[in-house]
């Protein structure tokens, strides 16, 4: 299957949406531009980001618990998305910001309650994300987690949507400074692309440029500013970003504070769920 891949770059002070031919981004016009040169945006402009909790089943295994009877899902704000090349920022302050990555489905077409043999017409295509999360706040937003992975910068796409890709028997890795420390396939996915998006639709109307988050694999660990996060995907390429440490603190004149409980000690370093205090040893 052909596929081709479309990338929205910043270009002489505008936004464009650009296709990649090779090692360059041509415009409508004709314009031409080195993708390793071009400023990036993330890919889509997405109304809504709906993320699965737990989808690959060496995530389940890492934490020793077991799937629900069907997925479940929490939200991202549109104001966390970030592109290829952006700063992901760990507030002052905070201490346990994981990298996840992952795959995001692109919806093509407005999409309310079809079966899931039906879901691969209403799907652009697909790019990479990160799925930070922010574990310093996972004592108080558990159930929501909204700072937890909504926090402003946590969800790069990128660096390109590709239409025509097969999600099918494709390697996801993630790297830390070159270093390999996610790999994981589609083919230990629980449930599938086109099974997620029809199971949000049934009450929730996806719209064109909506994105779905479909899981990540064992290996999620806490980073440190200055690393650098690639995430990478057969036929999608490869996102990067890195880390930097926000230039305030988190207020506390409001609001609940960052933790270092055991579980967010537990959840951040890889432990296991049921019993807290049973993980991996600290890196």
């Amino acid at each position: 299957m052909t596929t081709t891949e479309y990338r929205r770059i910043l270009l002489d002070g505008a936004v464009v949406e650009v296709v990649r031919e090779g090692a360059e981004l041509v415009a409508a016009d004709g314009r031409r531009i080195k993708a390793a040169d071009a400023h990036h945006l993330p890919p889509v402009a997405p109304g809504k980001i709906v993320a699965v909790h737990l989808n690959h089943r060496s995530r389940v295994e890492e934490f020793g618990t077991s799937l629900p009877s069907a997925p479940t899902y929490f939200h991202k704000p549109t104001s966390s998305l970030n592109a290829h090349g952006g700063a992901v920022v760990r507030p002052a302050g905070c201490k346990y910001l994981n990298y996840e990555g992952e795959i995001a489905i692109v919806i093509g077409r407005t999409c309310r309650n079809i079966a899931p043999a039906d879901a691969g017409a209403y799907i652009r295509g697909y790019t990479l994300a990160n799925d930070y999360g922010l574990h310093d706040f996972r004592d108080t937003d558990a159930g929501s987690m909204l700072r937890v992975k909504g926090s402003d910068t946590l969800c790069p796409l990128g660096p390109g949507l590709v239409e025509g890709w097969d999600f099918r028997g494709k390697a996801l890795r993630t790297y830390v400074n070159g270093l390999v420390v996610q790999e994981g396939s589609t083919d230990e996915m629980e449930w599938d692309m086109h099974y997620l998006v029809a199971d949000i639709a049934r009450t929730i109307t996806l719209d064109p440029g909506d994105v779905l988050l479909s899981g990540t694999p064992a290996g999620s660990r806490p980073v440190q500013p200055g690393d650098v996060v690639e995430v990478e995907a057969e036929g999608l390429g490869r996102l990067a970003n890195h880390i930097v440490t926000g230039p305030t603190p988190i207020r506390t004149d409001c609001g609940a504070q960052p933790t270092e409980s055991e579980e967010v000690r537990s959840t951040a370093l890889g432990g296991d769920w049921e019993l807290r205090g049973i993980r991996a040893p600290r890196r």
